[in-house]
């Protein structure tokens, strides 16, 4: 889809010839002479509209507007937040309404991030999937314009960053979304090459012999079940000098997740195509690092294979040697998202990086403490915590820190390896974490934990390419550190708040 930014008050954005015309307002709104505001005054004077975000009162021709359409789209405090959900409830009513061009008008009073907020918004409301159907409908909304009160040029680097954040999150729910027959471990390394062609990444992609040359103990164990060949994806970034460290990101790519041995129940085992949402998470960053071009470092890396249970399938009870040398007794083969993550993390190392931060739906304990609201946020270093968590906030795209003390760790011993792949089921999400933190020492470290919402269930079924937007808002905000560690090693501790 096509975005433009434009100097536009709510005066001049009547006289727009488009199909449709949003008007975003705020509990401050103060309106003018001109007709959109003599209707938003009219309105809430009788009472048949108010401000709370997502609340609408559409018109067809009005008086005085250009635009067939015309929608009153409430927005509350006007914060970044309810622009956002002002925006995509606007777009949502719209979709099936023939609305090819579109005019969203900021209110007066918006604040830095309006912009990236109305921009993420349209986007994600407008989005369809076609991929795989034999008649696909296409997207009707084709080209969005954002008017802003003052000059654009105020507003251009944050609107150039939204749109390639956009760009991102778009490419990561069209791999999300494919079936597991199609976005194999193979279809996967094919993606990052293209990526890496069109915006000039540097890309590896090694196979399974070049996995057992490295060591990759635990990523080998998992992929042996499956007669798809696992892929290790290396992309890497260079928007700063070469000798400034890197962030680097590591993506779970379990293509499809059925249990191994350790079997699922058959009821929506579909879903577990989106096992692979934090390697799709990593491409859509990488997508959107391509069009944003930051002066930064960042390197991908992203393990991927199928989980599947045939005879020669990783058995509970069997002792895998990851990369680090650490031995794991693997206990339930269900969870091997954290024994192809760990030896990534240990790969991670070569790169001397400022930061790295994994992301995984990696435990259904984090939707049940969660739920679809956030994702799970675990970090040695607390100056990394915040600055994810201020990012996630600012891209409404959230997460919330949990716990890493010791003593969760306790439940990972064994008598017959260093330590057993799982904990038992008391606070699942933060044992896993703690089975991480173990491949983490030699830097400063943090987890996602997307089991919760890189995806939706039901009748909105589908990849929801989060957490693009956090991670391509925090390594924005790492720019002008570029060279400086990501969280200082005396601040680094081991139990979050």
């Amino acid at each position: 889809m096509d975005f433009e930014l434009k100097a536009l008050t709510l005066a001049d954005a009547v006289a727009q010839k488009c199909d449709a015309l949003v008007a975003l307002v705020t509990d401050a709104f103060g309106g003018g002479a001109d007709p959109v505001s003599r209707l938003v005054q009219d309105a809430r004077k009788s009472g048949d509209f108010d401000t709370k975000p997502g609340k609408l009162l559409q018109a067809w021709r009005p008086a005085g507007v250009s635009a067939t359409r015309l929608v009153l789209a409430g927005a509350g405090d006007g914060s970044g937040k309810r622009i956002h959900a002002a925006v995509q409830a606007a777009v949502s009513a719209l979709r099936t309404k023939g609305v090819k061009r579109l005019v969203v008008c900021l209110p007066t009073d918006a604040p830095e991030g309006a912009v990236r907020a109305a921009v993420a918004a349209a986007a994600e409301a407008s989005y369809v999937f076609v991929a795989t159907k034999s008649k696909p409908e296409a997207r009707e909304l084709q080209r969005v314009t954002i008017a802003v009160p003052g000059p654009a040029a105020d507003h251009k680097a944050a609107f150039e960053a939204a749109r390639g954040a956009a760009n991102g999150i778009e490419f990561a729910r069209e791999l999300g979304n494919l079936p597991p027959n199609l976005a194999t471990p193979t279809r996967l390394g094919e993606e990052a090459k293209k990526l890496a062609k069109a915006h000039g990444f540097q890309c590896e992609v090694m196979g399974p012999k070049e996995v057992a040359r490295l060591g990759m103990g635990a990523l080998l164990g998992v992929a042996r079940g499956s007669e798809e060949p696992l892929r290790f994806i290396v992309l890497k970034y260079q928007g700063a000098a070469a000798s400034e460290p890197p962030v680097v990101l590591v993506g779970k790519g379990i293509t499809f997740d059925s249990g191994g041995i350790s079997i699922k129940p058959a009821p929506e085992m579909d879903e577990m195509k989106f096992d692979m949402g934090g390697a799709a998470s990593v491409l859509g960053t990488f997508r959107a690092l391509g069009d944003i071009r930051p002066a930064l470092n960042v390197v991908g890396l992203i393990p991927s294979c199928e989980n599947l249970p045939d005879g020669r399938a990783l058995k509970p009870g069997d002792v895998l040697t990851s990369l680090s040398g650490q031995t794991i007794e693997v206990l339930n083969t269900d969870a091997e998202g954290r024994l192809i993550l760990c030896d990534a993390l240990t790969y991670a190392e070569r790169f001397k990086p400022r930061a790295v931060i994994d992301i995984a739906t990696l435990t259904g304990a984090c939707v049940i403490a969660l739920g679809a609201v956030r994702s799970g946020l675990f970090a040695s270093d607390d100056e990394l915590a915040r600055a994810l968590h201020e990012a996630g906030e600012a891209a409404c795209d959230p997460c919330w820190r949990m716990p890493l003390d010791e003593e969760y760790g306790e439940g990972l011993k064994t008598n017959f390896a260093d330590m057993a792949n799982v904990a038992g089921r008391p606070a699942g999400a933060v044992t896993a974490a703690k089975f991480l933190q173990r491949f983490t020492a030699r830097y400063p470290w943090a987890h996602l934990d997307i089991a919760g919402t890189a995806w939706k269930g039901g009748a909105a079924k589908g990849s929801t390419g989060r957490p693009v937007g956090l991670l391509v808002q925090y390594l924005l905000g790492q720019q002008s550190s570029a060279g400086a560690k990501a969280g200082s090693g005396t601040r680094r501790r081991k139990a979050a708040a």
